[in-house]
């Protein structure tokens, strides 16, 4: 912190929307300043006393602030110009760091990112919010890929299309994109688009980025997980049902990010059920059958996630692919599961269900859980009400080695 006494002189920070002050006493505060700081942009776009001083925000804030200090200790009513509300990832930590926060005096402004998601039509109370603005672009990006619904705050030297590069390289799945622009100004725009979109276009690199996996922006108000077997296609109810499936995504204990894999996937029901529920996390789907694989992708394809299918012979077909974080094994003998445990991960779960009890006790013996899983559906008898009937039971077994 400075050194310079500025009890008597505080500090006025504006939040402007579009170049204008919000509320009667930020216009108030920026009217009756006699020392204003701001970028270039804002200071083009605000209206301020026609003598006051401008300063505008570049380079280093250390030399920046030692100069502000200097007008602030002299008795200079000095204001700070900032975009939307100035202590959402804006100026105020700074200044705080350095004045102290008694000595500021905020007026802020609705908040970009609120501006951005009312722009979109969207809700935020349940987004990510991710700066790339004036921090390492790995870091914004690690934090934006297992997150199922963020806004992230770009920059020249992070702009947009920079944003969708970087979830592209790190094979990121598939995700609707909204570009909002020059927000409350009159040249407004929001741009809808995909991460290959996102990458390749050309925006304001002073805007929101709202990034969302397709099933999280969808409003169909659909089950979280658990979805009917009639949402995928499958042969001959070759499938992993409903409530047996649901308990087996239980059991998995799913990251936000990692590797997962699912073996002998069949219709690949849970490996999309994984990617719709933890979109940062690699699924992979491996089926030896060519038409079950071509199905998954289709499956995939129509619930907008990504998981890449490998048809292929288990143990053979695992070799190739990057160790495993969570596995779930829908079919195979004992070599699968020999084979899934030599490369898992430290802290993996493996899951395996099994309709043959010796099957299902032999895991056991590995992996030191099993519960079975009886399912009865209720059917109409008629008019005389409904009976159930009962699905085969299925054993669940898990562990971590």
């Amino acid at each position: 912190m400075l050194s310079v006494d500025t009890e008597l002189f505080p500090i006025t920070v504006v939040g402007l929307i579009g170049g204008s002050a919000f509320g009667a006493e930020a216009v108030g505060a920026l009217m009756d300043c006699t020392v204003v700081l701001g970028s270039a942009r804002q200071l083009s776009l605000v209206d301020v006393p026609a003598g006051a001083r401008r300063l505008e925000l570049a380079g280093p804030l250390p030399d920046l602030f030692t100069e502000l200090s200097r007008y602030v200790a002299s008795g200079e009513k000095v204001c700070v110009l900032a975009s939307g509300d100035p202590g959402f990832f804006g100026i105020v930590r700074s200044l705080a760091q350095c004045f102290g926060s008694q000595r500021l005096v905020v007026h802020p402004a609705p908040s970009s990112v609120a501006m951005a998601f009312a722009k979109v039509g969207m809700s935020w109370d349940d987004a990510v919010v991710i700066s790339a603005h004036g921090r390492p672009l790995d870091q914004a990006i690690a934090l934006l890929l297992p997150a199922d619904k963020a806004a992230v705050l770009t920059s020249p030297d992070n702009p947009p299309h920079a944003i969708g590069a970087a979830l592209v390289e790190r094979q990121c799945g598939p995700r609707v994109a909204h570009v909002v622009s020059r927000i409350g100004e009159p040249g407004e725009s929001a741009t809808t688009t995909d991460l290959t979109g996102l990458a390749a276009g050309v925006f304001d690199p002073m805007s929101v980025v709202i990034i969302c996996a397709p099933s999280y922006c969808s409003t169909s108000g659909g089950q979280g997980w658990g979805l009917p077997e009639t949402r995928f296609a499958h042969r001959g109810g070759m499938i992993t049902k409903a409530e047996v499936r649901a308990v087996t995504l239980g059991k998995l204990d799913l990251p936000a990010t990692g590797v997962m894999w699912d073996v002998g996937a069949g219709s690949g029901s849970v490996a999309i059920e994984a990617a719709r529920l933890r979109p940062g996390l690699r699924v992979i789907a491996v089926e030896r059958g060519a038409d079950d694989a071509e199905r998954i992708r289709t499956n995939a394809a129509d619930h907008g996630v990504d998981v890449t299918v490998v048809c292929g012979d288990a143990p053979d077909a695992l070799i190739s692919l990057a160790d495993p974080d969570r596995v779930f094994i829908g079919g195979g003998g004992p070599a699968v599961l020999d084979a899934v445990l030599g490369r898992l991960r430290p802290g993996g779960v493996v899951v395996a269900n099994f309709t043959i009890i010796n099957r299902a006790a032999s895991a056991w013996e590995r992996l030191g859980n099993l519960v079975e899983i009886n399912v009865s559906r209720g059917v109409a008898v008629g008019d005389a009400g409904v009976r159930l009937t009962s699905e085969n039971p299925v054993f669940i077994v898990w562990g971590s080695p």
